[in-house]
């Protein structure tokens, strides 16, 4: 049989899954293969095979896509933190929009997504702010694809200049086995804090473009050491920022304006208290959330309290997916905006702003 591990199977990609794999249909089975692009013929090797789907390896392009470019990574196809350098920039771009409206419609059951064009990151190589290196028996590096071995990499092309020269100094300083986190130097501040400054800016510009004007009071749950709530605070009367950070709330307190407070704890525990002591209908949120999304009992606090309006930031649209899907029983999504924060891999941030119904 054709899908057995081991076996060649001859395919055409039809699409790029979320993670970065392509995608292709053989008798009645999904096969996921990465490092391919859609409209390429491919041979390839299965590697695991269940009743719907298989995992399966290039072995050759029968017909490359135009949009396959030479990577700039020694490294790529083994190191596990890049999915995308074999694909130019517009496209990568376009494989990226479609899965976050394909996982809205799909994850989220939505109907209508009203998608914005994607924001691209000015640079798509040397952007990376910081690292994190692991060192173990002397290598450093990062770790293979789907695996714990350790890659020795001199140099990390998506980098910035400085963090490749820390990179080098760390590599020459035979430090003991560990993991160690290489940032460049300088900056400082919550945009400097992002993995890719000049798209930051660019998502906090587009928040404050959504804002609704003359609302009074900011919520920024999981608001870190204040990246939205600083900048947006000449727009509200109060803002209120929750994190359960205690070293990212005590630098928010240091530089916060006479309208900022920022309250340490759990955003679950504290939402329902603080949106209960204001006017839901001059109210916004903004939500920040980790990968793993919002908390059933976050959404149902937002769904009972009814702020006029939510804008949820997120860097996984599966989980922000499956809280909108709870959310827009109540709210009007009124438009999605994908950010290449993170170009060259599968990562990728999205910005939905919500409107009271």
């Amino acid at each position: 049989m054709q899908d057995r591990p081991g076996s060649l199977v001859q395919l055409t990609i039809v699409d790029v899954a979320f993670g970065g794999k392509g995608v292709a249909r053989h008798d009645g089975k999904v096969y996921f293969i990465p490092f391919t692009i859609p409209g390429e013929v491919v041979t390839v090797r299965v590697v695991r095979s269940k009743k719907n789907f298989a995992e399966a390896e290039l072995v050759s392009i029968e017909t490359p896509s135009p949009d396959r470019v030479e990577p700039e990574c020694p490294y790529f196809g083994r190191c596990g933190g890049c999915a995308y350098q074999h694909i130019a920039a517009e496209r990568q771009l376009q494989i990226k929009a479609g899965q976050v409206e394909q996982t809205l419609r799909r994850v989220g059951r939505l109907e209508s997504v009203p998608m914005q064009p994607i924001v691209p990151s000015p640079k798509t190589y040397g952007y990376r702010n910081r690292i994190r290196v692991h060192v173990e028996g002397g290598i450093a590096g990062f770790y293979a694809i789907g695996s714990h071995t350790l890659i020795d990499v001199e140099v990390c092309p998506i980098s910035r200049p400085e963090v490749n020269e820390s990179l080098r100094r760390l590599r020459a300083a035979a430090l003991p086995d560990d993991d160690y986190s290489l940032r460049a130097p300088g900056g400082g501040g919550p945009f400097f804090e992002q993995t890719n400054e000049e798209v930051a800016r660019a998502m906090v510009k587009l928040v404050e473009a959504m804002v609704r004007r003359g609302q009074t009071l900011l919520v920024d749950a999981f608001c870190g050491s204040g990246l939205f709530a600083k900048h947006l605070a000449p727009l509200f009367e109060k803002v209120v920022g929750i994190e359960d950070n205690s070293h990212a709330v005590e630098s928010a307190r240091r530089t916060a304006g006479p309208n900022e407070q920022y309250i340490c704890g759990d955003v679950a525990a504290t939402l329902g208290e603080v949106l209960a002591a204001h006017e839901p209908a001059t109210t916004t949120v903004v939500l920040d959330p980790p990968a793993t999304g919002l908390e059933p009992r976050v959404v149902d606090l937002l769904v009972g309290s009814r702020p006029a309006e939510i804008i949820y930031v997120s860097c996984d649209p599966a989980t922000m997916a499956r809280d909108l899907g709870v959310l827009c029983r109540s709210y009007r999504l009124e438009s999605v905006t994908p950010l290449d924060m993170f170009p060259q891999t599968s990562g990728i941030e999205a910005i939905a702003h919500l409107i009271l119904l």
